[in-house]
């Protein structure tokens, strides 16, 4: 009777308010022990009660549901353990849905709600539908479930909810959780303690059914056993049979770790743009559907709005010198054309264009080989190009349907006057160097060609460019047999005359080159590479002046100079012209008073800057090589104390993963970090979880600010930093040195703050915020966000010291992108495993669908790291 008049009193009080309706009937019952289900209308659990209803979904109370056994269920072990009193455990059910049938919001107007920032998991099951435990607060779990009456909770990668049920968890259980933190490693899902920001849902949404219906209502529940999802077992699945068998494959020495370490770091790419355009919802993390909402140009300069990085991959063939040779031909001369601060050339190897995902990182393929394709790489070129991609065939075998490529001997290697036409339809003549091939069209074919077009002035008007539209998705290709890559000087240009006739027409060659690639949707922009410029030495506080003044006297040589393997500093009280600035001569102005930058704010910095040790001494240069090379010659000799950070507003030769580059425009944080950690600690026999930290720093020292914590920037594995899991904006490059017992480590880190282009930057983010919300967040500073990145860098370091993996795992998934993802093992055909977590060295683990928990390595690519995973072999 008691419970009935409160759910009577509840009715009369909160009839229009659903959201409090929720939060209070769990509130006053959760002592009864009775679980709370949200479902559809068909799908509620066997004598529920019923007291909220909207569409087909209902918010009703049945007899309690218990779990005894965590047996078939891969644990998400992280602290905190114990399911406290304030909070409920529930099971989440979900279905995989794919493409357009993904899960979308009716309007913008409405208020998501994030299945991962309401709660904490405690344990999944993969299958279907695909099962997770967590544990939320009264009134995070009150919203999920209110979201979802309202279809407006979004799970991730796929997931769309289809139950919401409390549960009891037995004593057995708990205690299983307890001893199993004891012995394992962490896995994960997604936790997040933190409530996401909800406005409450609009009034009268919702109708109220049987407000005089005694089965409504009805008496206390009383308790009894039964499954999650009314009387079935809970957890029972077809693909989840059998225990879920945890085999860890962990690391058997620091030397592994340090492999670890150079194999899975990726490098960062940047460049910039102006005009971020709106950003749609797209909660199944399709880029396609940001590349659709929005115009491919935006004020003559096309935008990369597909989170694509800014890749120029370049196939010249077999591997031989003459292949080499011919990519330094190639990249100089595109290099020469397009923006530096917005691509990277690399070359495509036969082998990499067969195995790695390189498709979706590239914005531009260029074939520059005469040589026969094999069937298997023809069809893989022609798969991009399908798809949307770009091709550029310079004096290649390559073509497409419609077009045969034929050998006109008499041109071979001749110097011809070309009549190129523009997409403006105007027209360049010029003296060109003939492949001795010529593109005719198969006979019968009606062909659709595009603007650009090339023909020889002679009587037969051979067709050496042809633009090809291809395919339904945008494909383009422009295909020369001309040698537009050849300099006036090649080797290929025999007589002087030749040689005359190219030179005069070089720029005109550059001009046709340009019109290509701008076609193609590349910038163009001819912009020089800033010269370097000195460093500067700033100090976080003033006290540290004297001992560092000190410490310098007494390492400088005679002429004041630093040097080591990679370059040699000269401090200098003040900088002037006559003082050579080079690459590997670089000299160092110790007066700080006479310091003053536009992009670099010292007071700033200090004022963020909240460290014992890290970050305190700088080496700030306006342009610089790259970040990395700065503390070569002092990360062995400073005292750990004065804590070592090069900051940079620019770099020329930034460096990434191997031999990947890193474009570093004006607009990025630009920084590389020195940190020693002792070889015999948790972080010393775990170094690869360093670059997992600072990308973490970095996403955190943002949405930790005050008013930002809903900027949606996330963690990807290993070491990059995205925009929810669609764009990338990013990344960490981490170099290591062991010398005894202590490893000086280097962590590269850079984010866009400020450039929008290729991907994305986090004032574009605050930027949407202010709009989608009426919010007033104000633009945030690079020198800022490098010191907060510091800050929260060693805060999570002495954490990680004290505590081990566990102490910084729930804040590391509270962020990152990877929930539930599922992705193949070895290739696209591989077998399908959902991701877990991180294992105990930092190392990603799979679900997989025999029920096994395994580690998986990165097959060696360097286009994405979640691409062509690999299975260890047990050592």
């Amino acid at each position: 009777m008691l419970i009935t008049l409160c759910y009577l009193y509840l009715w009369a009080r909160w009839g229009r308010r659903p959201a409090a309706l929720v939060r209070t009937t769990v509130q006053r019952l959760r002592a009864s022990r009775c679980s709370f289900a949200f479902c559809g209308a068909t799908a509620q659990p066997r004598d529920a009660r019923v007291c909220l209803s909207r569409g087909g979904r209902v918010f009703c109370v049945c007899e309690s549901q218990s779990i005894d056994d965590l047996n078939k269920w891969a644990l998400v072990l992280v602290s905190p353990l114990i399911l406290e009193a304030e909070h409920i455990a529930f099971v989440t059910e979900s279905i995989w849905v794919q493409g357009e049938n993904l899960q979308r919001p009716s309007s913008s107007s409405e208020t998501i709600v994030k299945w991962s920032d309401c709660c904490l998991p405690l344990a999944c099951r993969p299958g279907d539908p695909y099962q997770l435990i967590a544990k939320a607060s009264v009134d995070d779990f009150s919203k999920l479930g209110v979201a979802f009456m309202e279809d407006r909770l979004q799970m991730a990668n796929g997931l769309i909810p289809q139950k919401i049920v409390s549960v009891h968890l037995q004593d057995s259980a708990l205690k299983e959780l307890k001893d199993q933190a004891t012995n394992k490693p962490a896995h994960i899902l997604q936790p997040s303690p933190r409530s996401a920001m909800e406005g409450e849902p609009d009034t009268g949404i919702m109708e109220h059914v049987g407000k005089d219906d005694p089965k409504v209502l009805g008496s206390e529940p009383t308790q009894g056993q039964g499954g999650a999802s009314g009387s079935e077992p809970a957890g029972e699945s077809d693909r989840g049979e059998g225990s879920a068998d945890l085999c860890h494959l962990h690391l058997s020495s620091c030397h592994e770790c340090l492999e670890l370490e150079n194999s899975t770091i990726e490098s960062i790419r940047f460049a910039s743009a102006e005009d971020i355009p709106d950003l749609p919802y797209d909660p199944s993390g399709n880029v396609e559907g940001v590349a659709d909402a929005v115009g491919p140009e935006r004020e003559g300069r096309r935008t990369n709005v597909t989170g694509k990085a800014p890749n120029i991959l370049l196939y010249v063939g077999s591997d031989s010198q003459e292949a080499l040779d011919r990519f330094q031909q190639v990249r100089s001369v595109l290099a020469d054309c397009v923006d530096p601060d917005s691509y990277t050339l690399y070359h495509l190897s036969g082998e990499s264009a067969l195995r790695d995902p390189w498709s979706d990182n590239c914005v531009l393929l260029v074939i520059a080989t005469s040589e026969s394709l094999s069937k298997d790489l023809y069809q893989k070129f022609m798969a991009y190009l399908s798809q949307g991609g770009k091709v550029l065939g310079l004096s290649s075998s390559f073509t497409v349907a419609g077009f045969q490529v034929t050998s006109k001997g008499a041109l071979q290697e001749t110097v011809q006057n070309l009549v190129f036409s523009k997409a403006d339809q105007s027209q360049v003549k010029l003296s060109v160097l003939s492949s001795g091939c010529i593109y005719e069209e198969d006979p019968g074919e009606q062909l659709s060609l595009g603007k650009l077009q090339g023909h020889l002035e002679n009587e037969d008007k051979d067709r050496l460019i042809v633009q090809v539209p291809f395919g339904a998705h945008g494909g383009e290709a422009v295909l020369c047999q001309v040698h537009l890559e050849l300099p006036p000087s090649s080797s290929a240009v025999q007589t002087e005359e030749d040689f005359n006739l190219l030179k005069c027409s070089n720029i005109r060659r550059y001009e046709v080159l340009k019109e290509i690639l701008t076609t193609l949707g590349l910038s163009c922009g001819m912009n020089q590479v800033p010269a370097l410029t000195p460093l500067h030495l700033l100090l976080a506080a003033e006290e540290m002046q004297d001992p560092l003044m000190q410490w310098l006297e007494k390492c400088v040589d005679a002429g004041g100079v630093i040097t080591s393997s990679k370059l040699s500093l000269k401090f200098v009280p003040s900088y002037t012209s006559e003082i050579e600035v080079t690459p590997t001569s670089l000299p160092v102005v110790t007066d700080t008073m006479a310091f003053s930058s536009e992009h670099f704010n010292l007071e700033i910095y200090r004022e963020n800057l909240q460290t014992k040790q890290l970050g305190k001494v700088i080496l700030f240069a306006e342009v610089t090589s790259t970040t990395m090379n700065l503390l070569d010659g002092l990360m062995f000799e400073m005292p750990q104390e004065m804590g070592l950070i090069a900051i940079a507003v620019r770099q020329t030769q930034g460096k990434g993963r191997g031999r990947n580059a890193w474009l570093s425009p004006e607009g990025c944080a630009l920084s590389t970090l020195l940190v020693s950690i002792p070889l015999r600690s948790p972080l010393g026999q775990r170094i690869p979880f360093v670059q997992h930290l600072m990308s973490l720093a970095v996403v955190e020292a943002v949405r930790s600010i005050p008013g930002y914590q809903d900027i949606n920037l996330r963690v990807k594995w290993p070491n990059d930093i995205y925009y929810s899991d669609l764009m990338k904006l990013g990344g960490v490059l981490v170099n290591s040195t062991l010398i005894g017992d202590t490893f000086y480590i280097l962590i590269g880190c850079g984010f866009n703050v400020t450039n929008s282009n290729p991907t994305i930057c986090v004032n574009d983010l605050v930027t949407e915020y202010n709009k989608e919300h009426g919010a007033q967040l104000e633009p945030l500073r690079a020198d800022c966000l490098i010191a907060r990145t510091v800050t929260v860098m060693e805060n999570l370091i002495s954490t990680f010291q004290d505590q081990g993996p566990n102490g910084v795992l729930p804040l590391y998934y509270r962020y990152w992108a990877h929930s539930a993802q599922q992705v193949r093992l070895g290739s696209a055909e591989g077998p399908k495993v959902w991701i877990v977590g991180l294992d105990d060295s930092g190392f990603l683990q799979v679900h997989q669908e025999d029920g096994r928990v395994v580690t998986v390595h990165p097959d060696g690519n360097s286009f994405d790291m979640l691409r062509n995973l690999i299975i260890p072999k047990q050592q």
